[in-house]
């Protein structure tokens, strides 16, 4: 009886023994820490990813974390990405948050009026996709995304809601640009929509006017009225002129234009070609889209940009030449 009575006070101490050892390799690996961004890979296992946040200094035990991640049955589970941890978590707070994915989210904006290219350049310098596949995809397989308001389009310029979006890093370019679409179909309702047919439009040809709007347009103000110029200039059948469609025909977001440029050959260039360009010269903000579905009503059919970012209009050709003499000495 004294020698099973002595094995289980061994055994029981020995149990009290390992319990206290994991408890203590479940405790933070420090009281006080500052946070830091760990990149788990895709493809790491379960031991590799302990080995990697041991590492990092945010693991006190590798072996307990590994051994806690079993027996929750989270092993398996753990996914890749960009994560803000700190040597103040708890292993077991450092587990949750790899199980449920809280990854690291990168905040980024695109301005109203930017283009493929730009949006492309600018997710690139982010770190948030690669600017050739992105382009790739919203250029050539807009299609395969199956929205009924693409109406098949493989080119999803003006489409690319221009907005504020949070993305982790290492995300798809797909997943971004249905992000994209999604605010889009959103912020684009059902009833704005009615107010764009009943201007005698497409919803891609209001896409189309507001684009032109969106690059034309310094002041809040004027959107709806340079709406309503191109809206009386393509009733009377005339050439749009506008300098921003030759900008985008030459790949140019800015700069002036000379006479050159305004015989380049393209169906964008609206000094050569009658009516709309074939499709959107940027990704059009709420406000532009609004414009075209509800232009003003106004007589004029000219505009000249006057030094201080407004505009000079007119409804003669005699009034936009004094207008153009006046500003653009």
């Amino acid at each position: 009886m004294r020698h099973i009575a002595a094995a289980v006070v061994v055994g029981a101490l020995a149990l009290a023994g390992a319990f206290i050892v994991a408890s203590a390799a479940l405790q933070p690996a420090a009281r006080e820490a500052r946070q830091q961004v760990v990149v788990i890979p895709p493809g790491a296992s379960l031991s590799q990813i302990a080995a990697l946040l041991a590492d990092a200094g945010v693991l006190r035990s590798p072996t307990a974390f590994v051994v806690a991640a079993r027996v929750r049955g989270v092993g398996g589970r753990l996914q890749w990405g960009e994560y803000l941890l700190s040597a103040a978590m708890s292993p077991l707070e450092i587990l949750d948050r790899l199980a449920r994915g809280q990854v690291l989210l990168h905040r980024v904006t695109i301005p109203e009026g930017y283009t493929a290219v730009q949006i492309a350049d600018l997710l690139a310098k982010a770190g948030l996709a690669e600017r050739e596949a992105f382009l790739r995809l919203v250029r050539e397989e807009g299609d395969s995304f199956a929205l009924d308001f693409l109406e098949g389009r493989r080119d999803l310029e003006g489409y690319l809601f221009p907005d504020t979006y949070a993305f982790p890093r290492g995300l798809p370019p797909r997943q971004i640009v249905q992000a994209m679409l999604a605010r889009f179909d959103q912020r684009v309702t059902p009833a704005l929509r009615r107010e764009i047919r009943a201007q005698g439009v497409t919803l891609h040809e209001a896409l189309t006017i507001a684009s032109m709007v969106e690059r034309e347009a310094r002041l809040a103000a004027e959107r709806p009225v340079i709406a309503g110029v191109i809206y009386n200039r393509l009733r009377r059948s005339w050439r749009l002129e506008i300098d921003a469609t030759v900008l985008y025909a030459l790949g140019r977001s800015d700069g002036s234009l000379t006479k050159a440029d305004l015989l380049v050959d393209s169906p964008y260039n609206t000094y050569r070609q009658t009516g709309l360009p074939p499709g959107p010269i940027s990704n059009p903000g709420l406000a532009a889209i609004e414009a075209a579905a509800r232009p003003a009503v106004t007589p004029y059919l000219f505009y000249v940009l006057r030094p201080d970012g407004s505009h000079a209009f007119s409804s003669t050709l005699q009034e936009h030449q004094r207008n153009v003499r006046r500003w653009r000495r």
